[in-house]
């Protein structure tokens, strides 16, 4: 029996696990090994997909099953096997050709599966792809193979917030569409987010929601952080964490914020 039996702490992994140095923190890992003995259940949820997330995987003690793609992916590793997912709508190769048409600036990536696929590359898209490691294939979007796990939309600020109110007013019965940063607009299907799949993995494993802790850093964890017993965001948030209000900030990624939420946790629960 440990102190943490009864606890789910999910957190984001860019910027926020994982640090401006590409790596999860010495102090991060030796808490959260802490948190495990004590019987604590940690897991990442991440907008990477299967493909981008799984060689980093091992860099963390993770022992619970991963939230990926904006939470369109429930993955255990441990068993190597989807719990469930929710692809988007197989229309979406329609309604994207739609609003490439009207932006065609826009580089439109998508997930089948551990195959990414670009439509319109641009430099955005570069450096997306730099930054998770991943090759990927030139396509047009008709010709991708479907169902995907969500598409990630590529480009300056301002014409991604025309293409989010573009999708959320024609299609807005069909898809969550929010950022991940300031150049990629995360698009997934109805009701697949951080915080629906984050609430389904506490159901699983029998977590109570008064036991359940999230930590992001971008607006895309916001919906996770609604449903956390205190919601956490790292110094580094971006302001719409900040402006969101309700977030606790703590240590920013590269000042090891697991280990500070992880101690914060610590003086909340008595010891057995």
């Amino acid at each position: 029996m440990g102190k943490f039996d009864c606890v789910l702490l999910a957190s984001d992994f860019d910027d926020t696990l994982y640090n401006s140095s590409r790596e999860v923190s010495a102090e991060n890992r030796e808490a959260l090994n802490y948190f495990i003995r004590q019987g604590g259940r940690f897991t990442v949820s991440t907008g990477r997909a299967h493909r981008t997330f799984s060689p980093y995987v091992h860099l963390a003690p993770v022992n619970a099953p991963v939230i990926l793609s904006n939470g369109a992916l429930l993955y255990d590793y441990s068993a190597d096997k989807v719990i469930c997912e929710f692809p988007l709508p197989r229309r979406a190769t329609e309604d994207l050709g739609i609003l490439s048409a009207k932006l065609p600036t826009v580089g439109i990536e998508t997930y089948h599966g551990d195959d990414v696929y670009i439509h319109h590359p641009n430099d955005f898209t570069q450096r997306h792809v730099t930054k998770v490691n991943t090759d990927w294939t030139p396509c047009e979007l008709r010709d991708m193979p479907t169902p995907w796990s969500k598409a990630v939309l590529q480009d300056e600020y301002a014409v991604l917030l025309d293409a989010q109110k573009l999708i959320l007013e024609r299609w807005g019965d069909r898809y969550e569409v929010i950022f991940s940063n300031s150049a990629l607009l995360e698009v997934t299907a109805k009701g697949a987010t951080k915080g629906g799949m984050v609430l389904k993995l506490a159901q699983l494993l029998g977590i109570a929601r008064k036991d359940l802790y999230c930590v992001g850093d971008n607006q895309n964890d916001i919906p996770m952080l609604e449903v956390s017993a205190i919601p956490f965001a790292p110094a580094n948030c971006a302001d719409a964490v900040r402006d969101w209000g309700r977030a606790r900030i703590v240590k920013s990624c590269d000042e090891h914020c697991i280990a500070d939420i992880i101690s914060i946790l610590d003086g909340m629960y008595p010891s057995m």
